[in-house]
C-alpha cells in the first residue's frame, strides 16, 4: 500500500469516529438538555404554586381588623415580582437561574415575616382557612425543595456530560453551555439562635 492511501484510510478512519462520538455525544447532550428544561418546568410550577396560595392568604389575614398593614404590603410586592421573574428554559445560565432565585427568596422572607407576625394574633391562628392556607404553603415549601433537588441533579449530570471529553471539543459549537444550579440562601449555613 501507498504512503498516500495508508493515510487517506487513517483519516477516513478518524473522521468515522469523531463523527461517530460526536452524533452520540451530540444525542445524549439533547437529551439532558431536555431533561434539564423539564425539571426547570417543575421548579416553576411548584413556585407559581405557591404564588398562587398567597392571595387567597392575604385575604385571610386582612379578616383581621388591625393586622400590619406594611406586612401585608411587602407580601403582596415581593409575590409580584417573584411572578414577573422569568427565565428562558434555553438560557439558564447560572446568573440567570441566580437573578430567579433571589426574587424567590425574597418572596419566601416576606412570607415568612407574615408567619411570625400573625403569631401576636390568636384570632387569626384559630381560623380554619387560615390554618388551611399555612399547611398548604408548607406543603408547597417541600414541593418547591424536591423540585429544587431534581433540577440540580439533572443540572449536575448535563454539565458533567457537556464538560467531559470528547463531548467537550463539540459542545459549545453545537450551542451546550453550562447551566446554572439552585444554591442555598445567602445565611443559611449560619445555625439561627434561640434565646429563652
Amino acid at each position: 500500500m501507498k504512503t498516500g492511501t495508508l493515510a487517506l484510510i487513517v483519516i477516513v478512519a478518524l473522521v468515522l469516529i469523531l463523527g461517530g462520538c460526536g452524533c452520540g455525544g451530540y444525542n445524549s447532550m439533547v437529551k439532558l438538555d431536555e431533561d434539564t428544561k423539564t425539571k426547570w418546568g417543575n421548579v416553576e410550577s411548584q413556585y407559581q404554586r405557591r404564588a398562587d396560595l398567597i392571595p387567597n392568604l392575604v385575604n385571610t389575614v386582612k379578616g383581621e381588623a388591625n393586622f400590619e398593614q406594611t406586612t401585608l404590603t411587602n407580601v403582596i410586592e415581593a409575590r409580584a415580582k417573584a411572578t414577573s421573574m422569568r427565565v428562558d428554559p434555553k438560557d439558564l445560565t447560572p446568573e440567570k437561574v441566580q437573578q430567579y432565585q433571589q426574587a424567590q427568596g425574597q418572596l419566601s422572607q416576606a412570607l415568612g415575616r407574615l408567619l411570625v407576625v400573625t403569631e401576636n394574633y390568636p384570632n387569626l391562628r384559630a381560623n380554619d382557612a387560615f390554618r388551611g392556607l399555612q399547611a398548604q404553603l408548607e406543603g408547597t415549601e417541600n414541593r418547591i425543595n424536591v423540585a429544587r433537588n431534581d433540577y440540580n441533579g439533572s443540572v449536575q449530570q448535563y454539565n458533567s456530560t457537556i464538560r467531559t471529553f470528547p463531548n467537550a471539543m463539540f459542545a459549545g459549537m453545537m450551542g451546550f453551555h453550562v447551566k446554572g444550579y439552585f444554591a442555598a440562601e445567602a445565611g443559611s449555613e449560619k445555625a439561627p439562635k434561640v434565646q429563652f
